[in-house]
Protein backbone atom coordinates (compact mmCIF):
# COMPACT_ATOMS: atom_id res chain seq x y z
CA UNK A 1 0.00 0.00 0.00
CA UNK A 2 1.41 3.37 -1.10
CA UNK A 3 0.01 6.88 -0.85
CA UNK A 4 1.67 9.79 -2.65
CA UNK A 5 1.26 13.42 -1.68
CA UNK A 6 2.93 16.57 -3.04
CA UNK A 7 4.15 19.24 -0.65
CA UNK A 8 5.10 22.65 -2.03
CA UNK A 9 6.42 24.20 1.20
CA UNK A 10 8.07 23.31 4.48
CA UNK A 11 4.83 24.31 6.21
CA UNK A 12 2.84 21.84 4.10
CA UNK A 13 5.33 19.09 4.97
CA UNK A 14 5.01 19.97 8.67
CA UNK A 15 1.20 19.99 8.34
CA UNK A 16 1.24 16.48 6.82
CA UNK A 17 3.18 15.31 9.87
CA UNK A 18 0.61 16.96 12.11
CA UNK A 19 -2.24 15.26 10.24
CA UNK A 20 -0.49 11.89 10.55
CA UNK A 21 -0.14 12.40 14.31
CA UNK A 22 -3.93 12.23 14.62
CA UNK A 23 -3.78 8.62 13.39
CA UNK A 24 -0.82 7.36 15.40
CA UNK A 25 -1.06 5.00 18.35
CA UNK A 26 1.40 3.89 21.00
CA UNK A 27 3.88 1.40 19.61
CA UNK A 28 4.00 2.95 16.14
CA UNK A 29 7.34 3.21 14.37
CA UNK A 30 7.69 5.73 11.56
CA UNK A 31 10.80 5.48 9.35
CA UNK A 32 11.67 8.78 7.65
CA UNK A 33 13.70 8.48 4.45
CA UNK A 34 15.06 11.31 2.32
CA UNK A 35 18.16 13.21 1.32
CA UNK A 36 19.72 15.91 3.46
CA UNK A 37 17.37 18.88 3.44
CA UNK A 38 14.39 16.89 2.17
CA UNK A 39 12.18 17.78 5.14
CA UNK A 40 12.38 14.76 7.46
CA UNK A 41 12.82 16.94 10.54
CA UNK A 42 10.02 19.31 9.46
CA UNK A 43 7.72 16.31 9.10
CA UNK A 44 8.79 15.05 12.55
CA UNK A 45 8.14 18.51 14.01
CA UNK A 46 4.60 18.37 12.64
CA UNK A 47 4.07 15.03 14.36
CA UNK A 48 5.44 16.50 17.57
CA UNK A 49 3.13 19.49 17.33
CA UNK A 50 0.16 17.21 16.76
CA UNK A 51 1.09 15.12 19.80
CA UNK A 52 1.34 18.20 22.00
CA UNK A 53 5.11 18.31 22.39
CA UNK A 54 6.04 21.53 24.17
CA UNK A 55 9.13 23.39 22.99
CA UNK A 56 11.19 23.05 19.87
CA UNK A 57 12.08 19.77 18.25
CA UNK A 58 15.44 19.53 16.53
CA UNK A 59 17.04 16.65 14.72
CA UNK A 60 19.10 14.54 17.12
CA UNK A 61 21.99 14.31 14.65
CA UNK A 62 24.71 14.46 17.29
CA UNK A 63 22.92 12.91 20.26
CA UNK A 64 21.21 10.21 18.12
CA UNK A 65 18.05 10.17 20.27
CA UNK A 66 15.75 12.86 21.68
CA UNK A 67 12.75 11.98 23.81
CA UNK A 68 9.73 14.23 24.28
CA UNK A 69 6.51 14.06 26.29
CA UNK A 70 3.32 14.03 24.28
CA UNK A 71 -0.29 12.85 24.33
CA UNK A 72 -2.60 10.72 22.26
CA UNK A 73 -6.25 11.23 23.19
CA UNK A 74 -5.32 12.64 26.64
CA UNK A 75 -3.06 9.66 27.39
CA UNK A 76 0.60 10.38 28.12
CA UNK A 77 3.00 9.12 25.53
CA UNK A 78 6.69 9.39 24.76
CA UNK A 79 7.78 10.62 21.35
CA UNK A 80 11.20 9.14 20.62
CA UNK A 81 13.00 10.84 17.74
CA UNK A 82 16.13 9.12 16.40
CA UNK A 83 18.61 10.23 13.77
CA UNK A 84 20.86 7.38 12.67
CA UNK A 85 22.83 9.38 10.10
CA UNK A 86 26.09 9.09 12.03
CA UNK A 87 25.94 5.31 12.48
CA UNK A 88 28.35 3.41 10.27
CA UNK A 89 27.51 -0.23 11.12
CA UNK A 90 24.11 -1.90 11.70
CA UNK A 91 25.32 -3.30 15.03
CA UNK A 92 25.59 0.26 16.36
CA UNK A 93 21.80 0.48 16.21
CA UNK A 94 21.59 -2.43 18.58
CA UNK A 95 24.21 -0.89 20.87
CA UNK A 96 22.24 2.35 21.24
CA UNK A 97 19.15 0.30 22.10
CA UNK A 98 16.98 1.03 19.08
CA UNK A 99 14.61 -1.84 19.87
CA UNK A 100 14.03 -0.46 23.38
CA UNK A 101 12.06 2.37 21.72
CA UNK A 102 9.52 0.03 20.12
CA UNK A 103 7.11 -0.01 23.06
CA UNK A 104 3.40 0.60 23.54
CA UNK A 105 3.81 3.86 25.47
CA UNK A 106 5.85 5.52 22.73
CA UNK A 107 5.78 6.59 19.11
CA UNK A 108 9.21 6.24 17.51
CA UNK A 109 10.37 8.41 14.59
CA UNK A 110 13.59 7.32 12.90
CA UNK A 111 15.50 9.47 10.43
CA UNK A 112 18.02 7.60 8.25
CA UNK A 113 16.61 4.17 9.21
CA UNK A 114 18.33 2.28 6.39
CA UNK A 115 21.35 1.34 8.54
CA UNK A 116 19.05 -0.36 11.07
CA UNK A 117 16.78 -2.18 8.61
CA UNK A 118 17.29 -5.56 10.31
CA UNK A 119 16.19 -4.16 13.69
CA UNK A 120 13.01 -2.40 12.54
CA UNK A 121 9.58 -3.94 13.01
CA UNK A 122 7.77 -5.10 9.87
CA UNK A 123 4.61 -3.22 10.79
CA UNK A 124 6.30 0.20 10.59
CA UNK A 125 5.19 3.09 8.40
CA UNK A 126 7.82 4.33 5.97
CA UNK A 127 7.60 7.95 4.86
CA UNK A 128 9.91 8.76 1.96
CA UNK A 129 10.40 12.42 1.11
CA UNK A 130 11.75 12.99 -2.39
CA UNK A 131 13.23 16.35 -3.39
CA UNK A 132 15.32 19.06 -1.76
CA UNK A 133 16.11 22.74 -1.93
CA UNK A 134 13.28 24.83 -3.37
CA UNK A 135 11.77 21.87 -5.25
CA UNK A 136 8.31 20.53 -4.38
CA UNK A 137 8.44 17.33 -2.36
CA UNK A 138 6.80 14.05 -3.26
CA UNK A 139 6.00 12.30 0.00
CA UNK A 140 5.34 8.58 -0.27
CA UNK A 141 3.72 6.69 2.60
CA UNK A 142 4.39 2.93 2.52
CA UNK A 143 3.39 0.13 4.88
CA UNK A 144 3.23 -3.63 4.77
CA UNK A 145 0.80 -4.01 7.66
CA UNK A 146 -2.82 -3.71 6.42
CA UNK A 147 -3.92 -1.77 9.53
CA UNK A 148 -2.16 1.29 8.09
CA UNK A 149 -4.51 1.26 5.08
CA UNK A 150 -7.45 2.44 7.19
CA UNK A 151 -5.34 4.84 9.24
CA UNK A 152 -3.95 6.57 6.14
CA UNK A 153 -7.32 7.20 4.47
CA UNK A 154 -6.91 10.92 5.23
CA UNK A 155 -4.30 11.04 2.44
CA UNK A 156 -6.68 9.99 -0.33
Amino acid sequence: MNYRVTSLTVQQTRELGKQLSEHLIGGDVVALIGDLGAGKTAFAQGIGEGLGVVGSMTSPTFTLIHEYKGFIQNTKLRLIHMDLYRLRHPEEAEIIGIEDAFVDDAVCLIEWPEIAEDYLPDDRLTVEIKGSGDMPREIVFKAKDPNWEQRLKFLS
